[in-house]
């Protein structure tokens, strides 16, 4: 073998190690929950009243310290996780749970993720956006994932980091001054906290058998998928829509995004209808994807609305 094929294949075989290093830091932090996360902070900033036009400059240091903060939160859970992960199809290819990456690893870049982007948060945009940012990594990393073993409280504990993203955003719009008001974003932080729960309890009835292995409780009896689960699936997506009714009713939106909320929540209710009804696999799948489109569709119809009313 001639010195360039010896140089040619190790260069070849420190690119292919990049790679997977890349790929693993991206399960670390969980880019598409990341992402999601992402798009509900950004959108609840742009909400905001005093935001008139599109700073990208802004909405980018938004996003990059939400996947950072995010990032951490995840980056801890999969180490505190990790034997339980072992156990499960769905994870146990995760960079920790299968030893390509050293839980001191994980912590180290949890620890600098966290850091930064709490600092990006406050430096850039204001303390409260900091601030929330911090609480709900902490409640996220260390609350919520501990006490999946031990309750199924934990899905309700879980929604307020999973919500807080909301106010992270709508804070992050205002200095302290007069004009900081929270009602937008307690709007919005209820939008997105009641959603979590059929959205969870979709995924948590399909992968009943792989949390029950690793021990733990997520669905809301103890039985597993019951029709007492899909009852409280039902149940929250009907409170969506007094909710729904309230960024209308303080002025954040106009007729247009209410009659788009209104048919979304209709939407989704009926899926989770549909779940108690058939009380199957396929009824909790539709209910999962129902979800997911359900979110993107809501913020954005506020959006477009704000924008339209802006415009003219």
């Amino acid at each position: 073998m001639t010195q360039e094929q010896t140089i040619g294949g190790h260069g070849a075989a420190v690119w292919v190690a990049v790679k997977q290093k890349l790929k693993d830091y991206l399960q670390l932090v969980k880019l598409s929950l990341s992402i999601m996360v992402v798009f509900s902070s950004v959108v609840s900033y742009e909400l905001a009243p005093n935001i008139v036009s599109l700073n990208w400059k802004m909405v980018l240091l938004l996003a990059l310290g939400g996947i950072l903060v995010t990032g951490s939160a995840n980056a801890i859970n999969q180490v505190v996780e990790k034997d339980t992960d072992a156990k499960m199809k769905r994870t146990a290819n995760r960079p920790v749970a299968s030893g390509r990456m050293s839980e001191s690893e994980a912590w180290v870049f949890a620890f600098l993720a966290g850091v930064l982007g709490i600092g990006i948060l406050q430096f850039f945009f204001s303390w409260q956006a900091a601030a929330l940012s911090g609480l709900s990594l902490f409640l996220y990393a260390f609350i919520y994932t501990p006490l999946k073993k031990v309750n199924s409280s934990a899905v309700l504990v879980g929604a307020f980091p999973g919500a807080l993203p909301c106010l992270i955003g709508w804070a992050a719009a205002f200095d302290t001054g007069p004009l900081f008001n929270w009602t937008g974003g307690l709007i919005l932080f209820g939008i997105q906290f009641l959603w979590q729960f059929p959205h969870f309890w979709a995924i948590a009835w399909l992968a009943h058998g792989d949390y029950s292995r690793a021990g733990f409780k997520l669905l809301p009896s103890d039985k597993g998928p019951t029709r007492f689960s899909a009852v409280q699936a039902v149940i929250y997506a009907l409170a969506q829509f007094p909710v729904g009714v309230l960024p209308y009713a303080v002025h954040m939106s106009g007729i247009v995004s209410l009659g788009i909320v209104a048919l979304a929540n209709v939407f989704l209710l009926v899926q989770c209808i549909r779940l108690l009804r058939e009380m199957s696999a396929k009824a909790a799948r539709r209910v999962m994807f129902s979800s997911y489109i359900y979110l993107p569709v809501v913020f954005l119809a506020l959006l477009f609305d704000k924008v339209h009313q802006v415009v003219s």
